[in-house]
């Protein structure tokens, strides 16, 4: 039984596309957020055992080839992506305005801007700026940060 295309029927379709995009959207949001967070807690543990036990730069090297041991595939356990989850933390912990702000963009775009913003108004107007035009991480590269 075939349906007749009527322009209802095209509207109907494109609601439930609509939809279907805006949710596949909202799953990537909550899905950074989550990541960013976890990645926020991971180097507040580090720094602090650091801080705490005296433990010095191998633990992050040992970390990370734990890590990508036990999660074989997943990526985002390297040494280099511990070190930027632990500057990320440093650069942000005491910061009550940027801190919420981190979250609405990925991670990689997070590390462009904390690499090449040297303050925190240039940060906050490349993060603002991200979220509100949805730059790319190759559009971040050619604007002069």
């Amino acid at each position: 039984m075939s349906v007749v295309v009527t322009a209802e029927y095209k509207t109907f379709l494109k609601e439930i596309k609509e939809r279907i995009y805006k949710a596949q959207y909202d799953v990537l949001k909550a899905v950074n957020k989550e990541l960013i967070n976890l990645y926020w807690d991971i180097d507040r543990s580090i720094v602090a055992k650091q801080d705490t036990l005296g433990w010095g730069k191998a633990i992050v090297e040992t970390l990370a080839k734990d890590l990508q041991k036990e999660f074989p595939g997943m990526q985002g356990f390297s040494a280099r992506n511990l070190w930027n989850m632990r500057t990320f933390y440093l650069t942000y912990k005491d910061d009550q305005k940027l801190q919420p702000l981190v979250a609405e963009i990925s991670w990689t775009k997070n590390v462009i801007i904390m690499e090449r913003c040297k303050d925190d108004i240039r940060r906050e107007f490349y993060i603002k700026a991200t979220k509100k035009f949805g730059w790319t991480k190759d559009v971040q590269f050619h604007v002069p940060l």
